[in-house]
C-alpha cells in the first residue's frame, strides 16, 4: 500500500510536468475511489457502501529513482510520492458501463481495496483510494496526452510537459 499526500494530486485537466532530477517517468492507469463514510475493518459484504464515486487516474512514477532506491535497498517513496504524481479525472457513477470495463483491468476490485485499506487504517469521508491496473508502468514522453474516454466522454485528460 502506498499513501500519497494531497500535494501528489493533479486535478482538473492540468498538465503533468516532468519532475526535476528524474529522467524516466512511467505511468500506470488506475481507478480512484472517493470514500463516502467512516469505516475501520470493513467486512467484504459491506464494502460497496463505502465509496460513492470513481475516477480514472494516471499514477506517475520516477522509474530511474525507483531503480536507484531498489539497488540501494531504500524505500521507493521519492519515486512514487512526488508533487502531482497522481492525475485524477472527472468523478463518475460506479454503475457506468465504461467504468465496469475499466474495473476489470485492476489488480483489486474496489471492494477488495476498501477492505484492505480499512484493515490498516480508518478510512474517512473524502479519502481517496487508488487501485492500479494490472499492466506494468510504461514510459511517457513530453507532449504525450493521457486520455481516458468512458461512455463517449473524456473523463481523464492530461498532457505531459
Amino acid at each position: 500500500m502506498v499513501l500519497k499526500g494531497d500535494s501528489c494530486l493533479l486535478n482538473g485537466r492540468k498538465p503533468f510536468f516532468m519532475p526535476e532530477g528524474a529522467s524516466e517517468i512511467g505511468m500506470t492507469p488506475c481507478l480512484i475511489l472517493r470514500v463516502s463514510r467512516l469505516g475501520k475493518e470493513i467486512a467484504p459484504k459491506f464494502a460497496d457502501r463505502y465509496y460513492d464515486a470513481v475516477s480514472p487516474g494516471a499514477d506517475f512514477i520516477a522509474m530511474d529513482k525507483a531503480r536507484e532506491a531498489q539497488q540501494q535497498g531504500k524505500p521507493w517513496t521519492q519515486a512514487l510520492t512526488f508533487d502531482y504524481s497522481l492525475a485524477i479525472g472527472e468523478w463518475t457513477e460506479v454503475k457506468s458501463e465504461g467504468m465496469k470495463e475499466l474495473m476489470s483491468e485492476l489488480i483489486l476490485s474496489p471492494e477488495e481495496a476498501i477492505v484492505e485499506a480499512s484493515r490498516v487504517m480508518t478510512i474517512r469521508q473524502g479519502d481517496l483510494i487508488y487501485i492500479q491496473a494490472k499492466q506494468a508502468p510504461r514510459l511517457v514522453q513530453k507532449e504525450e496526452i493521457i486520455r481516458v474516454t468512458i461512455d463517449g466522454e473524456d473523463k481523464l485528460y492530461c498532457k505531459i510537459k
